[in-house]
């Protein structure tokens, strides 16, 4: 998880400097991270503090930036079935974007559904305790970082490095390219949901190339 962590770690401080931007206190915005393990999350959060928005709507836009999790979920139940409740609700609170990327491969690779288990746990807390880490960091940097340096460019640099190792064939580079149209074509969409519909429409570009790829061999 060190390289995960080395890109995740800019990312931590700069929520907890947004969250002290935002008017947060230290315990409270420690207390956020604690809860959430949402990096985006947090930062949206953050944002519609600062702007005074009521909490429903609050709780709302971190739910719809985080749907993501729903195709990663998707992706590991078929894993993770077997095992008990309680270590899948463990599992779940502790699933990032890095946890994922990291864990589908041993999962992929590996029978044996204990030890691939395990290392995801290990993997996850590893990702929770060095977030908390640093989200403290950005805590107590909060009210020494002035705000015109927009330290915002961390967040998207955090998800390339994550994105960049996983780009090794054809229908790979086909998801992303159509995410990343799409994405931006319909950046104009409300709290953010051009994201979710941009992994709609990379996941529907995954399955045809994959197919088309099927058929030609």
């Amino acid at each position: 998880m060190l390289p995960a962590v080395v890109g995740m770690f800019p990312f931590g401080i700069v929520c907890g400097v947004a969250a002290i931007s935002a008017g947060a206190s230290p315990l409270a915005a420690l207390a956020m991270s604690l809860i959430m393990f949402s990096g985006a999350a947090q930062i949206i959060a953050a944002q519609l503090l600062a702007a005074g928005a009521p909490f429903a709507v609050i709780a709302l836009s971190c739910f719809v930036v985080s749907l993501r999790f729903l195709m990663y979920s998707a992706a590991l139940a078929p894993y993770l079935r077997p095992l008990d409740h309680r270590w899948r609700n463990l599992l779940a609170f502790l699933l990032t974007d890095q946890a994922f990327a990291a864990s589908i491969h041993r999962f992929r690779a590996s029978g044996d559904l204990r030890a691939s288990a395990s290392y995801f746990l290990g993997g996850g807390a590893v990702l929770w305790i060095m977030w908390q880490l640093a989200t403290l960091a950005g805590i107590l940097l909060g009210s020494v970082i002035p705000p015109a340096w927009q330290l915002e460019f961390v967040v998207p640099l955090c998800f390339l490095s994550l994105l960049a190792p996983l780009l090794r064939d054809q229908p790979t580079l086909i998801v992303m390219i159509a995410a990343a149209v799409g994405v931006v074509a319909l950046d104009a969409m409300p709290m953010r949901l051009s994201m979710i519909c941009a992994g709609l429409l990379g996941i529907l570009a995954g399955i045809v190339a994959d197919r088309v790829g099927v058929r030609r061999d």
